[in-house]
Formats: structure tokens, sequence, C-alpha cells
């Protein structure tokens, strides 16, 4: 059998004009950089392929070093691209070259949220006429709003229409059928068998694979090193060899971002729990504690980034870390899931799903609750966390926040009340010394990633939670339902939303071991 290990030249020099192109990563983690690079390069040498659309269910690249989708960040190259999430990061940050691509409408980009992306993958692996679903009604997604378009070229080609079916409205996406699928593993034989020992997560490569192959296209997978024919145990292979055309070795890759490799994150080794480090004292804290009350014992929860990703750290210090089974998107099943640059995995995970399979799971609301953060609220309980239009590469786009909120049964949002607020934590109450920069809880978000309304006609249970209160979507609009000791409901919750938040009647206090400064006392 001729060797599949070839250059990443070699490689990419196979994709040709107007490709389809699909691509397994999640921001840093399983990023198969080095054959981005060389595609990149290949069009600075040659001027080709051109007018590529790129698929991308998580993120390719981060803006730490991976650089990863901004490889092939270039006029004439890139053509279309749709995508779950996009590389973000702080503002103190240059802006992406994607994302300037975006803001100046040289390329037409679309953000579909996660879960529908890998079911584009399985339905037009199976010949089925595109996506069927009701994810993302009342949202962006809709193209009653901005069917996912993310600039003017976008919205002159749509990809997603409403349609009635079996006497109900439904959103339908078209087929993307990939000619190329890159993905990466840890480990080739020379047959192109791929295991992933050295990975965070399994991502949606084998359905990648599977959608490019039963359309007759190429898959190139990025590996750290090559075995010989024969040597990997068959129940370890997640990729069969004959669903791979090209293996590029890189013996360097990332694990995920800024972490070369970390045995725990792959399961290869177990953390004691005295290895992690607690939340850090503080407002994020204060939130995630009183999120984290929400908890009952034996649940099965889904965890988004940002504040509420130190909710496993309060179950941690509070002697409960095992009380809860987290499931995230990447695919992590328990364990501890990690906090910044790692976020997306988990040490001492139970199971590893493939992404595509843990959305199935997402999109049916089989988990207890999940803890999501926000960028901004408003009066009807609309939540927006995928668009900022003065810094658009600070948030990432929806990713599996659609999929995950559809069908939610409770859904606990978490985040600061206003940005920037001077706050004084103390034993005795939390103290608003100096008003922020602007609220969080404006009249109209500038997306809607989650529906207030629908969620109500569903009979989902959501609670936004802040350091100064926790709301509820009422009658005419948000409520707050708890207030935290020391502040002033009129000034600090009613004349600081503008009056779009009003104060129940029977609001009660928050516990004042929220604040504590030792364990809270956390019983779930």
């Amino acid at each position: 059998m001729k060797s599949k290990v070839v250059s990443a030249e070699a490689a990419v020099s196979r994709i040709a004009d107007n490709a389809v192109v699909s691509v397994s990563s999640s921001s840093g983690l399983g990023c198969p950089d080095k054959v981005l690079e060389a595609l990149g390069a290949r069009f600075e040498a040659t001027g080709h392929p051109r007018r590529l659309t790129t698929l991308h269910p998580i993120a390719a690249g981060d803006m730490y070093g991976i650089k990863g989708i901004d490889h092939i960040a270039r006029d004439g190259l890139l053509d279309r691209v749709i995508a779950g999430s996009y590389p973000s990061g702080a503002s103190s940050l240059p802006m992406p070259e994607i994302w300037k691509m975006i803001v100046e409408n040289r390329v037409a980009a679309y953000n579909v949220p996660s879960g529908i992306l890998f079911d584009m993958h399985r339905d037009v692996a199976a010949k089925r006429p595109g996506v069927l679903t009701q994810v993302g009604i009342d949202t962006f997604v809709d193209p009653e709003l901005q069917g996912c378009a993310m600039n003017e070229k976008a919205e002159a080609a749509p990809i997603v229409k409403r349609v009635d079916f079996a006497g109900d409205i439904w959103l339908h996406f078209d087929n993307f059928a990939p000619d190329v699928t890159i993905l990466r593993a840890t480990t080739a034989d020379e047959h192109g068998n791929l295991t992933y020992e050295h990975e965070g997560a399994y991502l949606g490569g084998l359905d990648q694979a599977i959608a490019a192959r039963n359309n007759r296209g190429l898959v190139i997978a990025q590996v750290k090193r090559v075995t010989a024919a024969g040597s990997l145990r068959p129940h370890d292979v997640r990729v069969p060899g004959h669903l791979v055309d090209c293996i590029v070795v890189d013996p360097d890759q990332y694990q995920t971002t800024e972490t070369l490799y970390d045995p725990a994150i792959s399961g290869e080794i177990i953390h004691p729990l005295a290895d992690f480090e607690l939340a850090e004292y503080g407002v994020e804290k204060v939130i995630a504690r009183r999120a984290a009350m929400e908890l009952a014992s034996g649940q099965a929860a889904n965890l988004g980034f940002g504040i509420c990703a130190l909710v496993p750290r309060i179950l941690l210090e509070e002697g409960h870390a095992g009380d809860v089974t987290w499931a995230i998107e990447q695919g992590a099943v328990g364990g501890m899931p990690l906090t910044g640059f790692a976020f997306g995995c988990a040490s001492n995970a139970d199971a590893f799903m493939p992404s595509p399979n843990q959305f199935t799971y997402f999109q049916g609301g089989g988990f207890d609750v999940t803890f999501l953060s926000f960028l901004e609220v408003d009066r009807k309980g609309n939540v927006n966390v995928s668009k900022l239009g003065k810094k658009p590469y600070l948030t990432a786009g929806c990713g599996g926040f659609v999929d995950i909120t559809a069908n939610a049964r409770k859904i606990v949002f978490a985040g600061l009340f206003e940005a920037a607020a001077g706050l004084n934590l103390t034993s005795e109450g939390l103290f608003v010394e100096k008003p922020g920069k602007f609220s969080k809880m404006v009249e109209a978000v500038e997306h809607v990633t989650f529906s207030g309304e629908r969620a109500r006609e569903n009979g989902q249970d959501v609670l936004y939670v802040t350091e100064r209160c926790v709301m509820r979507i009422g009658d005419n609009g948000l409520v707050a339902t708890e207030i935290m000791p020391g502040i002033d409901p009129e000034r600090d919750i009613i004349a600081a939303s503008g009056g779009r938040v009003s104060v129940a009647e029977n609001a009660t206090s928050m516990p004042l071991s929220l604040l504590s400064e030792r364990k809270m006392g956390l019983k779930i």
C-alpha cells in the first residue's frame, strides 16, 4: 500500500478552487494548524485554491498563538465562512484577520449554531435534504431576524429559511457537501487509522470525515506521530483508515490553547482534587456561588464560558466535587471542567463523547440545568452573547449556546448587572460605591441569542443571576425576586437599569453566606 504520509504542502495541493472545506477544531483544541498554515502559504505562492467555502462547527484557532482560520483569511482564497464560533479574545489584542474580513464585508460570514453544523454534516453524508430543526427559532438564527448572517455579503446569500412542516414552523438549512475535511488526531498508523490518546476531545472529526468521503471528497488528518500498521487497538481507533487519504505529521502540535500537553486533559492521569485552584474571592465568585445554589446532587449539568465556568470550583470548595456530572460541548463528561485558556477541556473526565452526540443530547434537553453567561439582557428577557458591534472579536459568536438553550429544562444565566461599577464586598452586604460605565440590562439586545418570550411559551425555568439581584421574566419584563444585602433596590436596580428591571413586592434577600471569605456552607 502506498504511504499516506505526505507533507502539509503536498496534502493541500490537492484542494481545488471553489471547494467546500470542513475543519475540525475548537479554538486551539484539536486545531490542524500546520495544514491550515500550508494552505495559506500555497495561496500566497500560487494564487490557488480560490473562492473556498469553509465549515467550522467550532472555531479553528485562537488569538494566543494558534492562528487556525487566520492562516487562510485572505482575499481571493476565502469566499464564504460558515462557523459556529470564531477566534475571540481580549480587547487589548489585535483584531484577527478573519474578523477584519467580516466587518469589512470581504467574505460572506455566517454564525450557525455548532450543533446545527454537526447536523449538517450528518445529513449531507446520508443524502438527506438539509437540516430541519426548531433550534434557533426567534433568535438571530431565524431568517425573520438575521438568518445567521454576520454581514451584508452573507445577507445577500441566505442559507436558512422558515418552512411549514407537519403543522409547525421549522428552520431549514441547505446542504453544504464537503469536498475536503481537515481534522486532527494524535496517532495514525500506516493505513490511516486514527487514535486520540493525547487529545482533550474527539470533536466531530469522524462525522466530518464521513461527510467528505460520502461526497467523494478528500480527508486530510494532522497527527503527532505515525505507528506501524496493525499496532493500534481497534477499540481505540476513532476514525478508521479507509476514510483518510493524507496524513500530515506535526510532532509539536499543541493540545489546546497555550497547552503543549497535559495528560490530565486527555484522561491519562487523574489529578488529586487538591491540585485544582479554587475560585478567587470577589464579585464573580459571589455570582457563581448563587448560581451553584440551583444544583441538586445527582444532576447532569451543562456549563458555558465566563463566570459560570467557576461553578464547579464552588462545588469543589464546598465538598461537592463529585455530586454533579458536568457535560460540555466539546465532549468531556464529568471530572473538573477547566477555566481560562483551557476552557472546553476537563481534567479527570469520566468519558469523552463525540461532539455531534453531545449536541444531540443538548438539543433534546436531556440534562437537568445549564449555566451560561451573558453580555446583555433586555426587558423581555432576551440574551445576547453572540454580537458586539463595537468590538466584534470580544465574542466568539453563539457556539453551542443556541443548541443548549433551545429545549433546556432550566437555564441559569450569570453576569454583572453593570460594567465596571465600583463595588465593595463586606460581611454585611455588597455596596455600590461608584456607578458602572453602562448597564447590562438594555432596552433591546443587539443580537437575540436567546429568546425570553419563546422560553416562557415553552415553560422553561429561567433565572438571571447577578451580584445585585436574581431576576426572572415576569408578565411586564424582568423582575428582581432576590436582592443582595447592601443593595438599594430603587437606586442600584431600578434606576441603574433605566427602569427595565422592576422589584417584586415579595422579593427576598440573597444569603449573606454568598459574601463569606470562607466556605459558604453550600448544601445541594
